[in-house]
Order: structure tokens, then sequence, then C-alpha cells
């Protein structure tokens, strides 16, 4: 059933195959089916070349576009992934990092190291020396998670 497909579409096949996948690229993107996309269109205009030799089976086909795929997948992510280009605001979506060095009264005292400070319209959980309500405090750092704020009295 295969061998009468690809006999019938020829190379034709790999084409049709590659721009299917050009378009889903385009639907759903994540820049992967791209990849994969160029390495049908490249094995379409070799099966355009050397349609007519022996040894250009569907199978040598199928183990050609695989190993095409694989290699361009990777010089893809290569390329793509190797962009770095660094941010004007690298502190975004990380709120706790953008909290320190600001000035801070504390809402509720900190006992046992921990307490609550109000920053904007926000109330922040705390950690640092016990203090009482009403103190000015220093942020100096934040959690990993941006979930508490670590403070010294001013």
């Amino acid at each position: 059933m295969i061998d009468r497909i690809v006999s019938e579409l020829g190379p034709w096949n790999w084409m049709v195959l590659g721009f299917v996948l050009l378009v889903m690229e385009i639907i759903a993107p994540g820049i992967f089916m791209l990849w994969i996309g160029i390495a049908a269109l490249i094995i379409g205009a070799v099966s355009l070349l050397i349609w007519d030799t022996g040894f250009w089976t569907w199978q040598v086909q199928v183990l050609a576009f695989l190993a095409l795929s694989l290699v361009s997948a990777y010089v893809g992510k290569k390329l793509v992934g190797s962009r770095n280009d660094p941010t004007d605001q690298p502190l975004l979506n990380r709120r706790g990092a953008q909290m320190v060095g600001k000035m801070a009264t504390l809402a509720e005292p900190i006992r046992d190291g921990r307490g609550r400070i109000k920053l904007g319209d926000t109330l922040w959980r705390v950690s640092g020396p016990d203090l009482p309500a009403g103190t000015q405090v220093r942020v100096t750092g934040a959690a990993d998670t941006d979930l508490e704020l670590t403070v010294e009295p001013v």
C-alpha cells in the first residue's frame, strides 16, 4: 500500500508533507515542526533529482528523512536556543526581588523571626530580627519563591 502511494505521488509526497508541516507550524507555532518540514522539503528536492535510481526506495527515503529531521531539529535548536538577548527588565515577574532596597514600616511585629510589612498595596511576610510594629525596616533580600522578604532595621 505504501509502495503504491509513494509511486503515485512520486517525489511530490515529500513536498506535500513538508508544506503540511509548515502550515501546521503556522497554525500551532512552536518552532519544532518547522525543522521537520524543512527536512521533508529537502528530501523532496533530492527525490526530484534521483527518483529513478534503484537504491532510492521508500524505505531509504524514510530513513533519510528521519536522519535529516534529527539533524535539522538539532541545528534549529542550536540556532534558536542560543539567542539569550539581555532584557531591559531582568526582575520582571520577580516581585520580591524588585522590593530589595525599599523602606517600609512593620505592619505587624516580627516575633520568632516572622512578621509583616506593607509595601504599596501588598502585605508581605518578612523574616528578620524581632522588632515591634511601626519600626522602619529596609528589605535586604527575597526568598527564591518571592513569598517572603528579609528585612533589617534602619
